[in-house]
Parts: structure tokens; sequence; C-alpha cells
């Protein structure tokens, strides 16, 4: 089945409009509700396929075409000073040897690439529309996909090169709207629901896709090919030295679906274990693909009988892992003119266990308690338990706030600290802190149907974006480490920053959890920046040759917003809170972005390749 092109990591709300809308959800019924607004146009609009192909009769398009210029008006939507490291950067025309470093890359560091995926707009910003309809816009993890790559080179002599660049993943929808050099795809993540529905509409009769590829959420590694991804469509390959992208990655044609953005290596085999959200039926669609990458092996129909929006997958040796909780994407609710994106509090969560090669009926599902979990630590067998460490939190920051809410006031409110007298309590949080993810622990015991379910740490710091040691994916793990999200920073600017790192000991109490109301909780080192420095894209880099799994670095790009300065820190595992063994400071700016990886390969040969002209390394 064809991917229906609706956005994955986007939020929508709407007021209830005054027109009678059907309750059945497809676009059909969609193009008839808004037929008074479009008249006399719609004559025309009824002549165009719902999914048009390319060869679509010029003339329709260019009446649709002037329609939209005519109709919605398209603004930037402005960022606030302190907002000020999200906006885009320019692309790089060639790559840029670093000269500026404190401290030194240890020599065991492996030879690599450490890549960065985030949201850069191609225009200079996001946008909003207006129109007889309402108002729609973006939400802020919309953009353009950039890619930040560095390059670690060793030469003969032990000496380190290092290379920025950046670029561009060039979608199909890129390339549009890079050749028209303006805005095409009217914005639909959020707004009133008339609105949504008819910019929906429109984008699929202009260019056959109802939102962008956004391609900006994560780089992935399988079969010795490099793929940057976004959850609302399929993966594109990039040619790691150039950073050029090269292709949709629809394994030679035999997937068309969304693609998940935190597929899993399974133990052992190295197939890939991947999801497919999408908005229709079927709503969650799993795959397994060959280690080579050539062969989807096993697709099946999770039958969810609804669409949660699932960011992350895990495996064990024997299992995978997959997530059902009440963030949803509910087109019938977006037609009666409600959210397209809402977190249901009473909609219940569990977590199903299938086999490897399992059906739909072979699933395990364990009822859990309600929550939003994005990313997915590591899950393992333990005896009858598989066991899955995540960040939690009890409500979502997607979809965001009801329409005609202050947005900065509302993020500003959900993004600040938990007070620690509530640091025990789950169900009796304020509102305003549920968004507040903190590692947390699922044990599902598959003889018994049991869960037994627990916080790892307190409520001194958030903490998402985790990392573990790649080699122990499906295995049961030590060390675990995530990203700490600054509550004070993020509630002042209303945007999560992360001002520190934190390694987490899963088998180790913590020394201060005897004396807490919540017992049990593990032993955490906090790696801390410097004030008003924020990360993003932390990887784990092993250590070639280690022998225990902490042996090697933690990676990441940092920005100061005091001093305008991008670097990238070399954090050694096994002494987490010592400073950076290597301070990397880059010559442009990197705006904050989500995912990173750490590529190791040897460069030496490559570097005509990486840096034309170039004498280096």
């Amino acid at each position: 089945m064809a991917s229906s092109g609706l956005p994955v990591l986007v939020h929508c709300s709407a007021k209830r409009p005054s027109i009678s809308i059907p309750s059945s959800p497809n676009f059909n019924d969609f193009k008839a509700t808004l037929s008074s607004a479009f008249k006399p146009f719609l004559k025309e609009i009824q002549q165009l396929p719902m999914r048009m192909d390319v060869a679509a009769k010029d003339t329709s398009l260019k009446l649709v075409d002037a329609f939209v210029d005519s109709m919605f008006q398209i603004v930037e939507q402005p960022l606030i000073p302190s907002q000020s490291n999200l906006a885009p950067v320019d692309e790089l025309k060639e790559a840029v040897q670093v000269t500026s470093m404190q401290g030194e890359i240890p020599y065991d560091f492996p030879e690599g690439v450490y890549i960065r995926n985030g949201p850069n707009p191609i225009f200079g910003a996001l946008t909003s529309t207006s129109s007889m309809f309402g108002r729609t816009s973006s939400v802020w993890v919309e953009g353009e996909g950039m890619l930040h790559a560095l390059y670690f080179c060793r030469g003969l002599d032990g000496r380190w090169t290092v290379v920025y660049k950046n670029r561009y993943v060039e979608t199909e929808t890129f390339k549009l709207e890079k050749h028209r050099n303006k805005p095409c795809f009217l914005p639909a993540a959020e707004g009133d629901s008339p609105a949504v529905l008819s910019t929906y509409l429109l984008n699929l009769m202009r260019f056959s896709k109802a939102n962008k590829q956004l391609s900006n959420t994560n780089v992935f590694e399988h079969g010795g090919k490099i793929y940057s991804v976004a959850e609302n469509d399929k993966p594109q390959e990039i040619n790691i030295l150039t950073l050029q992208t090269l292709d949709d990655w629809d394994v030679n044609g035999a997937w068309n679906r969304p693609f998940s953005s935190h597929p899993k290596k399974a133990p052992g085999t190295g197939e890939l274990v991947i999801l497919g959200v999408d908005a229709t039926k079927p709503f969650a669609v799993l795959g397994l693909i060959s280690a080579d990458g050539k062969k989807l092996l096993h697709q099946v129909d999770l039958k969810l009988n609804r669409c949660s929006l699932l960011h992350d997958v895990g495996v064990t040796p024997r299992y995978n892992v997959v997530m059902d909780h009440p963030l949803t994407i509910d087109l019938k609710r977006l037609v009666r003119g409600g959210s397209l994106f809402k977190y249901e509090n009473d909609g219940g969560a569990s977590i199903g266990i299938m086999p490897r090669y399992g059906d739909e009926d072979s699933i395990q599902w364990f009822k859990v308690k309600p929550n939003c979990t994005f990313h997915i630590f590591n899950c393992f067998e333990d005896g009858d338990e598989v066991v899955m460490w995540g960040c939690r939190a009890l409500d979502s920051i997607i979809p965001g706030p009801e329409m005609g809410e202050n947005k900065f006031d509302w993020f500003s409110r959900k993004l600040r600290p938990i007070n620690s007298s509530e640091e025990s309590i789950d169900d009796e949080v304020s509102k305003d802190q549920l968004i507040f993810p903190r590692p947390y622990e699922w044990r599902m015991n598959r003889q018994t149907g049991d869960v037994k379910e627990r916080n790892l740490t307190g409520t001194e710091f958030a903490m998402d974006f985790p990392i573990i040691n790649e080699a122990f994916i499906g295995l049961q793990n030590k060390y675990g480490y995530s990203q700490l999200r600054d509550s004070v920073a993020s509630s002042a600017s209303g945007v999560a920053k992360y001002g520190g790192l934190a390694k987490l000991y899963f088998g180790e109490q913590s020394p201060e959890s005897s004396l807490r109301e919540e017992q049990g909780l593990i032993k955490v080192e906090y790696h801390m920046f410097e004030k008003n420095t924020f990360c993003s894209g932390s990887a784990f880099v092993p250590k070639d040759e280690g022998v225990d799994e902490d042996d090697g670095w933690v990676i990441t790009f940092v920005h100061n917003e005091d001093t305008d300065t991008s670097q990238v820190l070399i954090i050694d595992a096994k002494s987490f809170t010592s400073k950076p063994v290597a301070k990397i400071t880059l010559p442009y700016r990197v705006p904050y972005g989500f995912h990173g990886a750490f590529m190791p390969m040897p460069l030496q040969n490559e570097m005509l390749t990486i840096i034309p002209s170039s004498s280096i390394c």
C-alpha cells in the first residue's frame, strides 16, 4: 500500500468548524466538504485524480497553483532571541578543514565520520498560512533535513586531520521546491480543521503528496550503506564522503510505506527490524530486511486498531518489541473538527512481544500504564522476562497547545522542572509537568503475563535521546547515556534544550536511593556543559579493541549561545565527569538538531573525495 504522505512528527489542533463535515475520512469526502469554498474552481478540481501523476495536465495544475497563490497568504514564522540557534544555516560549497581545538583526540579514537541530522528550512524559516479556510502552520520539528558531518582522519604519523561539511538531504520534494525557488507545500502541521483539510487536499493535487519528505531526523547504516530518514516517508541513501543524496530506499521495490526513524539490527543475524506507520490502514506494519539490505524477508500488519505515533522499535535475540501508546493520528477525528494528532489520556497503552518472524496472532500484548515513550535505550531477555528501558513521559509535547492558547506560554509551562517534593508521584504530578521524560523499566513475563514497571531515576533532570554501545543492542547492557534537559532554560525559551549528558549504571543502585521515597533508583553520573551551552545528536564511539562495554567516548555537537560558537566535544566514557578530552571548535554555526551517529571507517585514501585538491592526512 502506498503511503498516505501524512506527516508523522507534527501536530495539529483545531477549533470545531461551523460547517457540517461527513464522517468518512477519505480525501474525496474532504473535497466534497470544501466544495462551496472552492466554487467555481471546483469543476477543475474534480477533473484531477487524488494521487496525481507527474504527467498530470499542465493546465489544471496551473489553475490549482493560481488558486493557492491567490487564496493563501504564506508568512514566515519568527524566532525569539532565545531560539536563535534553531535558525537555518547556508549549505557550504565545499568542505573545510578544522584547525581550532582544545585538548587532543586520543590516539586510539577510531577513524570515521560523526554525522548528525536536523531541520534546516530551505527558504530561511518555517511558514504559516492564512486563508478563507482558517490558519495552518509548521512546527519546530519540520524543515528540510541537513546533514552535518565531521571527518576524523589519522595520518601515518599519528596526527589527526578533522574536516567539516554540511549538505541538504535532496529529497524529491526538496528538489521540487528548489527548482521553483519558493515554498510550494502549504504547511499543515497544525491549524483550523478546514484549513488543514484543504491544504492536504491541495498538496495532493499539486504534488501527489500531502506533505514534504522531511528526512531530518536520524542517520543509520545498514548493509554498508548510509541512510537519512524521517518516519513520514522512505529513507534516502547518502554518499557518506560527499553527503550527496543518491536515491530513496524502498528495498528493491518491496517496501512502499513510511519507514521508522529508529530501525534496529537484530543481534546475531544483523537483519534490520523496521516499522512503517501510516494514517490509514494498515496503521502499523513491521518489516524485516536482510543483513545485506537487498531483500525484504518478512512483513506483517500488526493489526492495530488506531494509528499510534511509533518512533522506535526494540529487538532481542528472539523477539521484536513494539509499543502502542495513546499518542494517535486520527483522520476521522480531524474530519469531525478535532485534532489530527492527540494524546488521549484514557486511551490505554500496551507493549507487544512477537517472535522475530511472527505474525499478528503471535504477538503477546502487555497492558502498561498510559505513557508517551519516543525513545528506547535497549531491550533484552532475562529468563522468562523481556525487559525494555526507555525514556517515558506521562504526556506528549506533540501535538502541543490547543488553538487559541498562547503557544510560547504553553511550551514554557510544559518544559518546567518538577519540584523535588513530587518526585515519587506519577499520577498526581501537575498537568503542566507531565512532559518530563524519565528513564523507565518495563519487565514483561511471557509465562505469567505480568508486567513490572518502575522509574530508574529521580526528577533532578529530564532525560531523552538515549544511546548505548550499539554492540549491545538486544543484549543485557550495563550502561546507557542520555541528554539532560535544562528545564529552566527550556522553559524560558519555549523549546527543549539539553545542557548536559548522563551516564546510567543500570546494574548499580544510586547511593542516595535509600534516602528517597522512591527505592531502587540507579546510579547516574553527570557531565554538565558550560553555562548556556546545549547539545544535540550525541553518539557513543566504541574504542578499537575495547574490552569493557564503556571503553569508548561520547561525542556530541554543542552550541554556546553566549558566544554563538559551535563545537564538537569528545568525552571519555570511563571518566565521564571529567573535562572533555577534546573540544573541536567549528568554523560555522550548527543549529540544534535531532539524532547523530558515528560511522567508523578508514579515511586516509578518501580525503580527496571529502575535500578535493587536498594534500592533508
